[in-house]
């Protein structure tokens, strides 16, 4: 049975950080969900070997909070530098003022196996596979792209990145949908 654990990279999705979060579920029974949808096979490959994209039961969508905004006119957008951690090199991130979040359609668990985490020293279990993301994909939208600048991290191999390359479609896809959607701040 492959067993699925959490790592502590997830456990910054709370409330107030613009990151999706559950007020209902602890982290450990998001990850015990994972494993058993992934017994039952549903996820699919994510963008490298070693990283599964787990969807999670869709009557659980709304125990999520989806803190995503459609980017218009109006929006008022705040950038501010930061770090994920404290080894890796400081980023923008942009974020949405305000705005109404978007109700989740679905939840995806992002999973990485142990010997992905172990390449960068990234693992905090010794489970076989670690629950690193949790991601809400709002009712308006297909597929959740990774942000450009976590491509960009794994792309150059960067402190915090995990070896992948992108084509240069899913680069454009993924600077549009960051266009036209941001993380709300007060989420």
């Amino acid at each position: 049975m492959m067993k699925v654990a959490v790592n502590n990279f997830v456990r910054r999705q709370i409330k107030g950080t613009g990151k999706t979060y559950s007020s209902t579920l602890t982290f450990e029974k998001i990850a015990a969900h994972a494993e058993v949808r992934m017994l039952l096979g549903f996820y699919r490959k994510g963008y490298r070997d070693g990283v599964r994209i787990v969807d999670s039961d869709p009557k659980l969508a709304d125990q999520f909070f989806c803190p995503y905004v459609e980017v218009t006119p109006d929006t008022k957008l705040e950038a501010t530098v930061v770090k994920r951690q404290e080894f890796e090199e400081p980023y923008i991130q942009i974020r949405a003022l305000n705005g109404t979040p978007l109700k989740s359609r679905s939840v995806e668990l992002i999973l990485y196996r142990h010997d992905v985490l172990l390449e960068n020293n990234e693992h905090t279990t010794d489970s076989d596979w670690e629950l690193i993301s949790i991601n809400a994909i709002p009712e308006s939208v297909e597929e959740l792209p990774l942000g450009p600048v976590t491509m960009m991290r794994n792309q150059l191999q960067s402190s915090g990145g995990t070896k992948a390359h992108y084509s240069s479609e899913e680069w454009a896809n993924s600077i549009h949908f960051w266009q036209n959607y941001a993380a709300l701040k007060s989420g």
